[in-house]
């Protein structure tokens, strides 16, 4: 009987470890993983966007001007500052 309550008690022991140092390495490489939005606010494309936006916003317009931009780059800076001048 003691025998068995001594395994149990270190089986659980483990278990606690384990998940306390699951825990610690999760917090420890979450910073790696997270989604980093690049900064845009000072490119130009991205503060027409915003301008946009806002007015989309100030007028109840649904993404009026379709703006197409050679370069990617830039497609995705305009897009950005849009929906941050829409406010979403």
């Amino acid at each position: 009987m003691r025998m068995k309550l001594k395994y149990c008690v270190s089986i659980v022991a483990v278990a606690v470890g384990i998940g306390i140092s699951g825990v610690a390495v999760q917090a420890v490489a979450a910073p790696f993983f997270q989604d980093h939005e690049p900064d845009y606010s000072k490119n130009k494309t991205y503060k027409q966007g915003v301008r946009e936006g806002q007015d989309d916003k100030a007028h109840n317009r649904d993404h009026s001007k379709k703006r197409h931009f050679t370069k990617d780059e830039d497609q995705k800076s305009y897009e950005a500052g849009y929906q941050k001048g829409r406010g979403n």
